[in-house]
């Protein structure tokens, strides 16, 4: 029977989902773990759950779900040290450097891919079981019909989620909160970007205001009969930063439908549907979308145009009118008072001490989840609880969570005790990535690279003379490589990047193309997915990892080059403290460093509905953002392009010899690309840009 993975992101939590029903838990540690702002287990808290649970029959799962700076590397060495010690039934990782490091010192431990990784298909999946990834737990971007294939094709173990928030940008891929304050997603620290309300300016001078990005919650709960017929071997619950209210009662629901799948009776599962239902009509959570699990990809033969005909999905995710934060609407803040409480209209309930309600600033600058602690009732009646400070009359007041009389039996006892973290027996290894020779290195060479969209761009920065041009594939480049159509630069001189996110129906078309390219000649490539080093591996390809490939660390870095990867783009999000550390200067030549791009924030793989009839768009800061509709998917790109084109002559000093100019989903302009490229070679500072994550003076 198919596992059931509940979350906990307190002990209260923790003792719900076992109470309920689950087969297993997640949970994170204090660090290295994508919700880093919920509660999470103190060591010793999570040896005992780890002991306590075994007991029990059930399983648990930590999360090491993060991508690590090179400065985090020991600390991260000694979390795996801690949980081999401990022997819990699985980490679920992000970053390269968890599998490279268990591989290396801690082979016991048993590996689940994150959805973060961004496998959504069967080479993907199939790629890390070769290097001891035992499961893989699906992006979310995926329908019913892809999960059914992948699941044919692999003998790994797959998860899916089945209830809980979504992102609206494809799973691991999303810069948005990195780029607006330096809270990278990818470190656990996600801002949700996607929930906030942004304003869309009209050509009279007025506008409107929405949260255009901010997707419904998803709920497979009536799917569960076809996901368990097609062999899915988890099913999990988000939701560690939700309440044990929240995580018991959907894990109750959805432990009711999977039993009843074993009942021979139609009415049994009927009614166990339908009680199911009911409990989770009530989880306080926003509308509800099945997201792509109905949805028929239909690709052309040659892969192109996957995003046709995705309107649907993104018009039963997205809802612009949907407040961003989760809850009951209870109304407006009427009256605050001085000593910190407030009085709001009921809208047919009264909010008791020990609920839970979150609170929006009308503007949508603050937001603040608050349990009241005090009811008062004065001599007119009106109804007073404490508030959390910042916030007056006009705002609004939702209810997340009513007081439960639920108590459930503790799975870390009071008094209980744990290990201690304890100490390595060794000191942490030292790790060297290989030194390139001069041949090896030879389609490879030193100075400016360019990466962009089409051919047709392409002819565009072909004046600056960069020594290699980077061409993404999409459906346009595609067709004009499928009919053998010239190009501006000789093959010799031109690297194919692949984009990031490889969904299984588009899997076997970009097979197909990749193997015919390289059979012509096109031996230069960028890889940006697990699944892409499985097309290429063995194939005499020169392969670049791609910023999606996430080489934050020299352990990730060291995995990469075990994988054939000859050269590496760091992350986009990277900062310049970070690039070297992570590459010692005889290594420093396999880095392409990027100084300038117009990053994706939100990568989508539906197309935006046609009421997105905007091409730009403002936050409450009044930083502007630029959508972008393909055949391919759509996307969302900064006004402000991120920029590090006077830190060249730093970086040259350093040993860094290779750079990258990004003008990819953009339309180029000569006079723009030679006023970029002037700045570089003066070391000038490039106006109207931002420093995203890079440190350093400007």
């Amino acid at each position: 029977m198919v596992e059931l993975l509940a979350p906990a992101g307190t002990p209260e939590a923790l003792d719900a989902a076992v109470a309920e029903g689950a087969d297993a838990v997640y949970l994170g540690l204090k660090s290295f773990n994508a919700r880093l702002r919920s509660s999470n287990f103190t060591w010793k808290e999570a040896d005992i759950a780890s002991r306590q649970l075994r007991k029990r029959g059930k399983k648990l799962y930590v999360t090491v779900n993060t991508v690590c700076e090179e400065g985090e590397t020991e600390d991260l060495y000694k979390v795996l040290y801690f949980l081999d010690a401990i022997g819990v039934d699985g980490v679920i990782l992000q970053d390269f450097a968890v599998l490279r490091m268990v591989q290396e010192f801690f082979p016991r431990l048993k590996l689940h891919g994150s959805t973060q990784m961004n496998i959504a298909s069967a080479r993907g999946v199939n790629y890390l079981s070769r290097s001891g990834v035992r499961r893989v737990v699906l992006a979310r971007e995926l329908s019913l019909e892809e999960i059914r294939s992948i699941k044919e094709r692999t003998s790994s173990e797959i998860e899916v989620f089945v209830h809980g928030a979504l992102c609206v940008s494809e799973s691991g891929l999303c810069l948005f909160s990195s780029f607006l304050g330096g809270k990278s997603a990818n470190r656990g620290m996600c801002a949700q970007a996607c929930r906030r309300l942004y304003t869309v300016a009209d050509e009279e001078g007025g506008g409107r205001s929405g949260y255009f990005f901010s997707p419904n919650d998803y709920e497979l709960i009536e799917k569960v009969p076809a996901l368990i017929d097609c062999g899915v071997d988890a099913f999990k619950i988000e939701g560690r930063m939700k309440s044990a209210e929240y995580v018991g009662a959907v894990t109750a629901a959805y432990r009711r439908v999977i039993d009843s799948c074993m009942d021979s009776r139609p009415e049994g599962r009927r009614d166990a549907l339908e009680s199911a239902r009911r409990a989770l009509a009530g989880d306080f959570g926003r509308a509800k979308t099945s997201f792509w699990y109905d949805f028929s990809p239909a690709p052309s033969p040659d892969g192109a145009g996957a995003a046709l005909g995705t309107e649907a999905v993104a018009q039963g995710t997205l809802n612009p009118d949907q407040a961003g934060g989760t809850g009951i609407y209870l109304g407006k803040l009427a009256k605050t008072r001085a000593d910190g409480f407030g009085a709001f209209s009921g809208r047919g309930y009264e909010a008791a001490e020990g609920d839970s309600i979150r609170l929006h600033k009308k503007d949508d600058t603050l937001r603040r989840s608050h349990k009241i602690k005090t009811v008062e009732t004065d001599r007119k009646g009106l109804r007073w609880v404490d508030i959390p400070e910042g916030f007056s009359p006009g705002d609004e007041v939702y209810l997340i969570q009513t007081k439960s009389a639920q108590r459930y039996p503790r799975i870390i006892p009071q008094g209980a005790h744990g290990s201690k973290p304890g100490k390595p027996p060794a000191e942490f290894p030292a790790l060297d990535l290989t030194v390139p020779d001069r041949a090896e290195l030879a389609p490879f060479p030193k100075g400016v690279y360019m990466l962009v969209s089409t051919p047709r761009d392409m002819a565009a920065v072909q004046g600056e003379g960069p020594v290699r041009v980077i061409l993404e594939v999409n459906s346009e480049s595609r067709a004009h490589l499928l009919a053998g159509a010239p190009l501006p630069f000789p093959k010799k001189q031109v690297f194919l990047w692949l984009e990031p996110f490889c969904p299984q129906s588009g899997e076997p078309a970009l097979g197909a193309l990749v193997d015919k390219l390289l059979a012509e000649g096109f031996t230069n490539w960028v890889a940006n997915n697990p699944a892409h080093l499985s097309l290429l591996r063995g194939k005499g390809a020169f392969v670049i990892a791609g910023p999606y490939l996430y080489a934050f660390n020299r352990w990730a870095a060291s995995w990469l080059e075990n994988q054939d990867v000859r050269a590496f783009i760091p992350p986009l999000e990277n900062s310049r403290r970070n690039l070297e550390a992570t590459f010692d200067r005889n290594v420093r030549p396999r880095a392409l460093v990027p100084l300038f791009a117009y990053p994706p924030l939100f990568r989508m793989r539906f197309r935006l509905p046609e009421s997105y009839d905007f091409t730009h768009f403002s936050d409450k800061k009044d930083m502007v953002f630029k959508t972008l509709v393909t055949p391919d998917g759509s996307f969302v790109l900064p006004e402000e392009p991120f920029s590090a084109v006077d830190a060249a002559e730093a970086l040259t000093t350093a040993g860094f010899s290779r750079f990258l100019f990004d003008f990819s989903k953009i339309a180029i302009k000569k006079k723009q690309v030679k006023q970029i490229l002037g700045a570089f070679r003066k070391g000038e500072v490039l106006p109207g840009t931002r420093r995203f994550n890079w440190s350093g003076p400007r």
